[in-house]
């Protein structure tokens, strides 16, 4: 165990397109990746919500959720998350229900406020910017469908998820530390300058409940191994490149190689942006990464990594995620 405060390792995959494939490739790649997360030891493999944008796959993640589910047999699978103002609470404890019923003691419930990233798919799905301050409002109603007590809709049942327990998390967005405290449920964040305080506020205003008895803190970060430094830093560049194009033309464009990002004559906006999505991230050698991530467990006291990291080259993406699961039992 690389720390001793850590219970696991996860992982979370967006399926992200690559340049000269498709989106249905992508959750094809989902699926078979979650096999050799399982075939390499780790705890959970979760998938991820995003409508309307052109790099990447996952926009129904209790689906996929349910095909990953379906091609392992003993990995937790879960979401990170499902964008809870995007729906209403009944219609998620019914798909979760399912889910739990399929795959007992299996089911992680990742849930998140955030909502459409543009007015025209906010106007799709039905929902405003303004959803988002009834996060807390919705997690209420949809833990009762579980537990039998939701007061907003007298007499609707949840079924199958009446009496069933996934294991729910809250991401840790804007408000979502002191909502996961207030609820008594575990937290997601990211790795950053605000995990720090995000993480205290969390565990000084943490109500144990029927979900969970005591804190738990799961930090989100992006590792990538290699067999040098260098290597390794190559593979964070084309999700990085992604990300900063996503800043300047507003869309999340498919992956491209990293030899092609590291060819590229940038101006001094978009080094600026790459440079920006490259923070806080970590990459190195075996030994390097073993360092950096044991010195933000020490400073967060965190429960569980989840572990994220896309590239181009789906091979060399195996090769650190193996070289990384090497690290966490030597």
């Amino acid at each position: 165990m690389l720390h001793a405060y850590v219970t696991a390792y996860s992982i979370l995959d967006r399926s992200l397109v690559r340049q000269g494939s498709t989106p249905a490739a992508a959750l094809r790649e989902t699926v078979r990746f979650a096999r050799q997360a399982e075939e390499l030891g780790y705890h959970r493999f979760w998938v991820s919500e995003h409508h309307s944008v052109p790099g990447v796959a996952g926009s129904a993640p209790t689906v996929l959720a349910a095909a990953v589910a379906a091609a392992t047999s003993r990995i937790r699978v879960g979401t990170g998350g499902v964008m809870l103002p995007n729906h209403q609470p009944l219609v998620v404890a019914e798909q979760f229900g399912v889910l739990e019923s399929l795959y007992p003691g299996r089911v992680d419930m990742g849930l998140g406020r955030s909502v459409g990233f543009t007015g025209g798919i906010r106007r799709a799905l039905g929902h405003g910017k303004d959803d988002a301050d009834g996060f807390g409002d919705r997690l209420d109603e949809l833990l009762g469908y579980f537990t039998g007590t939701q007061a907003a809709h007298p007499g609707v049942h949840a079924l199958p998820a009446e009496g069933l327990r996934p294991q729910v998390f809250v991401l840790a967005m804007g408000s979502g530390a002191e909502i996961a405290a207030a609820h008594g449920l575990p937290m997601v964040i990211g790795a950053g300058a605000r995990m720090v305080d995000a993480v205290a506020r969390y565990r000084a205003g943490f109500r144990p409940s029927g979900w969970a008895a005591r804190p738990y803190v799961v930090i989100a970060v992006n590792v990538a191994v290699g067999a040098t430094r260098a290597e390794a830093a190559m593979l964070q560049l084309p999700e990085a490149w992604a990300t900063a194009l996503s800043r300047t033309s507003g869309a999340f464009p498919p992956l491209v190689p990293a030899e092609e990002v590291a060819r590229l004559e940038m101006g001094t906006r978009e080094r600026a942006y790459l440079e920006e999505s490259l923070k806080g991230q970590i990459h190195g050698t075996g030994p390097e990464v073993a360092v950096a991530l044991g010195s933000l467990v020490e400073a967060s006291g965190a429960d569980e990594v989840l572990v994220t990291m896309n590239t181009y080259d789906l091979d060399r993406r195996l090769d650190s995620y193996r070289r990384l699961a090497a690290v966490l039992t030597g």
